[in-house]
Parts: structure tokens; C-alpha cells; sequence
């Protein structure tokens, strides 16, 4: 009955090493492209939470007049505070402002034949930044 028995001898692998080291390469590579996806992700995140915070640059012949002295305004959310609208702006274009100024804006009672309806509420911000440091947020204009 010795052929039932196992046999213990260990045979020459076939390259079976090359393929563990393979496999364990493989694995490396995707858990640095995990990695690497998770900062791209996270960096996608934080702009995307950024433009949910800044609505849309305002540009208007009163801004414009404000660039001069520095200050740009924008249309934020309404649930925004300074502290968003600060990372939100460091985030989009790279510049930290020195100070905010909020103004929340009711929206008008309108009416329009017999229905009468209203404007949105809406809250503009304005930020102020230090010597030297521009926004290039309305070219051609």
C-alpha cells in the first residue's frame, strides 16, 4: 500500500517563486494606486465642497471699482460662514484673504399679474486680500 501514501519529496518548482514575487508586486502597485486615488479623490472633494461654498464671482461696475482697492466680492451660499468661505477661496484660487465682509440679501416680494411671489435670499461676500495678491476672475471685461 505504498502508493497510497504522499509523497513528501519536494519537487522542483516551475517558476512558482517568479510567480508569488508577481502577485506580491502586483498587490504593491495596487495599494499605491489605491493611495493615489484616495488623494486625487480628496483633493476633487475639497474644490467640489469649495464651489458649493463660492456660488459665482459678482462682476459688476461697482466691483470693478473694488479690485483697486483690493477686494473682490462673491456670491456665497447661504449657509456659508467666514471660516468655509476662507477655505474656499484658499482652495479655489490659491490666495488667503485678510479679511470678509457678509451681506445677507432678502430676496423682493414680486408679482406678476395676480400671483405674487419672491426672489431668493442670497448672501454676497467680499473679500479683501493682502498687498500684492491679485484674482484673475474676469478677463476681458
Amino acid at each position: 500500500m505504498s502508493f497510497l501514501k504522499r509523497n513528501t519529496t519536494k519537487k522542483p518548482s516551475l517558476g512558482n517563486e517568479r510567480n508569488n514575487e508577481v502577485k506580491e508586486d502586483d498587490k504593491n502597485n495596487q495599494e499605491k494606486d489605491k493611495k493615489e486615488n484616495q488623494n486625487v479623490v480628496k483633493k476633487k472633494t475639497r474644490i467640489n465642497q469649495a464651489y458649493m461654498v463660492l456660488t459665482r464671482p459678482l462682476v459688476t461696475e461697482k466691483v470693478n471699482d473694488l479690485v483697486k482697492f483690493r477686494k473682490y466680492a462673491f456670491e456665497v451660499s447661504v449657509n456659508a460662514n467666514k471660516p468655509e468661505i476662507i477655505k474656499a477661496i484658499s482652495n479655489v484660487y490659491g490666495v488667503k484673504p485678510i479679511s470678509i465682509n457678509i451681506l445677507n440679501l432678502k430676496g423682493k416680494l414680486v408679482k406678476k399679474g395676480k400671483k405674487i411671489g419672491k426672489r431668493k435670499d442670497r448672501k454676497k461676500a467680499i473679500i479683501t486680500l493682502k498687498k500684492g495678491e491679485t484674482i484673475t476672475i474676469h478677463e476681458k471685461v
